[in-house]
């Protein structure tokens, strides 16, 4: 198949401009709304913003739906590739991420940032190092000829490391950068936003299947679900962003200063994934999609997680954000490169 051909969906191909168009709308409402978002930002139970939850909740669920564990018991097919996905995604990909992130938010803008702001804003950058991709790498794969069964059996994989795997390394690097770490807040925030809808999801994917059918399933209903994914993303944006509103207003450059570290970090581990594969000889429909899910992020969760953390108007919850502005522009970039290099 001519993969020059392949197109993405209209809502994923124009995400960053409704990210920034949400960037708008959102830090617009904040000026404006002024007290009305106090009473949103105090909606609150065991520190996780009600309004905020919801909608995440709403993110992840459908991309949960996706996941079949029974497609773990494939990866004796390929077990390099696989290997390779998980040294990249758990030991390297947060550890090189903690460094720019402190190399940069430290060292370079500690003229712009206050060493105090600094702390915050690397812990936004390690949880986005922390999650790697859940449902775009779908579509990173899809757009490089990567194997559609093998990246389930990767992100199933992933999902399933992100359990026991999460927890631990956030704690790891978030003391390694000296910030408090109410690990309450945080067991509870994978608890709500990973275990939860992931037990929904996967018992709803077996029971449909059984009732409808596979075919049924993927073609029919799943379809449906997306929108609700893209909305609730883009409203979750609005509201963030309506919170963070006066920090942006009274920094502007705050939004280029975060990408950068967050643009290096993405080609970096791009390029270390895939040379790294080319020279355990994987096949490029393996190689990509290994490549992509360690380059791109689960960015719903790192958010949930900064806002249940530090705050709905904290950095921590600002880089992730940002997060999500820079992926898309940059993973079609890195799509781009894995087709021109197939051959």
């Amino acid at each position: 198949m001519n993969t020059n051909k392949k197109q993405i969906a209209f809502f994923e191909r124009f995400l960053s401009l409704w990210v920034a168009l949400c960037i708008g709308a959102g830090v617009a409402i904040g000026h404006f709304a002024g007290d009305t978002m106090g009473i949103l930002a105090k909606m609150e139970i065991y520190s996780v913003n009600i309004p905020i939850a919801i909608l995440i909740w709403l993110m992840i669920y459908p991309m949960m739906l996706q996941i079949d564990f029974g497609s773990v018991r494939d990866v004796g097919k390929a077990p390099k590739g696989l290997m390779w996905t998980v040294v990249i995604n758990w030991l390297v990909k947060p550890f090189t991420m903690a460094f720019f992130a402190w190399i940069f938010f430290e060292k370079l803008y500690s003229a712009y940032i206050h060493p105090q702001m600094a702390g915050e804003y690397i812990a936004g950058a390690i949880l986005l190092g922390v999650a790697p991709c859940t449902a775009m790498v779908f579509v990173w794969s899809y757009l490089t000829d990567g194997d559609p069964n093998y990246t389930l059996v990767q992100v199933s994989v992933n999902d399933l490391i992100i359990l026991v795997a999460f927890v631990p390394l956030v704690g790891l690097l978030l003391g390694i950068t000296n910030v408090t770490i109410p690990y309450e807040t945080l067991v509870s925030s994978v608890v709500i936003f990973v275990v939860i809808p992931l037990l929904a999801g996967v018992i709803t994917n077996k029971s449909l299947i059984r009732q409808k059918g596979e075919e049924w399933f993927k073609n029919e209903f799943l379809p449906k679900f997306k929108p609700v994914s893209i909305i609730a993303l883009l409203l979750t944006l609005v509201l963030l962003f309506a919170f963070q509103g006066p920090n942006i207003l009274n920094n502007p450059l705050i939004i280029v200063l975060i990408a950068v570290p967050l643009i290096i970090q993405t080609y970096f581990i791009f390029f270390l994934a895939w040379y790294g594969g080319r020279k355990l000889k994987l096949a490029h429909p393996i190689c990509a999609p290994a490549a992509m899910i360690g380059a791109s992020n689960f960015f719903e969760l790192a958010v949930a997680v900064a806002i249940a953390l530090f705050g709905l108007q904290s950095p921590a919850a600002l880089v992730t954000v940002v997060g999500v502005l820079v992926e898309v522009p940059v993973m079609l970039s890195l799509v781009a490169l894995a087709n021109k290099w197939r051959y």
